[in-house]
């Protein structure tokens, strides 16, 4: 996307601040971006710092005697593939509603023939006036894009719906509007499971294990944004569900299956969770006390349900292609062959926990393997990044891309 350009309108919202990190990751995609706060936004998030982030020089006045010179605001809101307001303030709404322009920002607005998303953010109450229904129904009829708000603590100490969407929900949506083309997965129903599950030994204890859901969650994300119906089921985790998705949260390998089962039928089964592969046989009800002077409790397991391999192996409703995920501490290639075919998946793409931090990282590195052929390394990529290239590769199994 390094031709693409956003024109980011920043109203006067103290959401403006997540504005910064919505310009890094724009960047990461090597989308350019130009920022245009109002006045309260400007009260809030300097325009050097907007600058900075953005490498770019942030405008701000209407009579600019050199910018509006060049017709700066017709400029503006011309050369941009995609406007966005965010935080988008009752008073932004209200004036691109009603045709105001009386700021460089509003102008814009006005003037632009591009297309425009807006990520409202205000008091619950101001979201919940009449006036402001009455606005939003009216930029909904002139095709203008409207994304959340979320529901939640608001800055004012109020809860409800007025939270501005999150920096990563924001940026999905702005590469689904500039990649449109980029959507080849439209259609295609996906399962991916991811994080932990959580096996308990007595109501306060559990047995578990150090995955984030970082890398399941990103695959999540990245099917979604190719334009799959995706559902995500997730062993407890802290991070955010991705956007686009339909998150189901569980906590145990058999709540698990049971929700993976549900899910059916899909094209796709990608299985990132690292589900426990045992669990106490008998859970008591009581919290198990320590006795001082005797011998620790002796914890019986039993094997829980095997997730990837019911999934392969389904007998009326077998995904068309299922992924399993492999974390080794040796011998990588030779567990990761053996793991294929042990679980009758189709590809899995393995990873060598002992090397240094994975669980929790930022950065992964693969190695994939699909049928008897070779084995392909991955380069370290990002956990993102290592989402986008396993989609493509769905992609073109799934006849949806180049091969």
């Amino acid at each position: 996307m390094s031709n693409k350009r956003v024109l980011l309108v920043l109203g006067g919202g103290i959401a403006a601040y997540k504005c910064l990190e919505l310009i890094r990751r724009l960047k990461e995609h090597g989308i350019a971006v130009r920022c245009v706060p109002t006045a309260a936004a400007r009260a809030l998030v300097s325009p050097l710092a907007l600058a900075a982030v953005s490498g770019e020089k942030v405008y701000d006045s209407l009579f600019s005697l050199t910018d509006e010179a060049e017709m700066g605001h017709i400029r503006l809101s011309r050369e941009a593939d995609l406007v966005v307001v965010a935080p988008a303030t009752a008073d932004l709404l209200a004036k691109m509603a009603n045709g105001l322009a009386d700021d460089l920002a509003s102008t814009l607005l006005l003037a632009t023939d591009k297309p425009v998303l807006v990520a409202p953010a205000m008091n619950p109450r101001m979201w919940a006036h009449p006036a402001t229904r009455r606005n939003l129904e009216r930029l909904a009829a002139d095709g203008i894009a409207i994304l959340g708000p979320a529901v939640g603590d608001t800055a004012c100490g109020e809860v409800g719906a007025g939270r501005m969407v999150e920096p990563h929900e924001l940026l999905a949506a702005i590469l689904a509007r500039l990649e449109p083309s980029s959507r080849p997965l439209e259609g295609v129903r996906a399962l991916v499971t991811s994080g932990p599950t959580h096996e308990p030994i007595d109501p306060v204890r559990f047995i578990a294990n150090r995955s984030s859901g970082r890398q399941g969650h990103a695959i999540a994300e990245a099917l979604a944004r190719a334009g799959a119906t995706v559902t995500l089921v997730s062993g407890p985790v802290a991070i955010p569900d991705p956007p686009g998705v339909r998150t189901v949260k569980v906590e145990t390998a058999r709540e698990m299956a049971a929700a993976c089962e549900a899910a059916l039928p899909v094209d796709v089964a990608v299985c990132a969770a690292a589900v426990a592969d045992w669990r106490p046989a008998e859970v008591p009800a009581a919290k198990i006390k320590k006795e001082t002077g005797a011998a620790p409790p002796v914890l019986r397991l039993v094997e829980n349900p095997d997730i990837l391999a019911g999934l392969a192996r389904h007998p009326t409703q077998r995904p068309r292609l299922v992924v399993g995920f492999a974390a080794e501490t040796g011998a990588l290639e030779a567990e990761a062959r053996t793991k294929r075919a042990k679980k009758d998946c189709d590809w899995i793409l393995a990873n060598d926990v002992s090397r240094g931090a994975v669980f929790g990282a930022d950065r992964n590195r693969i190695l994939f393997l699909s049928g008897e052929g070779p084995a392909e390394p991955w380069p370290e990529l990002s956990k993102e990044e290592v989402a986008a290239r396993l989609v493509e590769r769905i992609a073109a199994a799934l006849g949806r891309g180049p091969s």
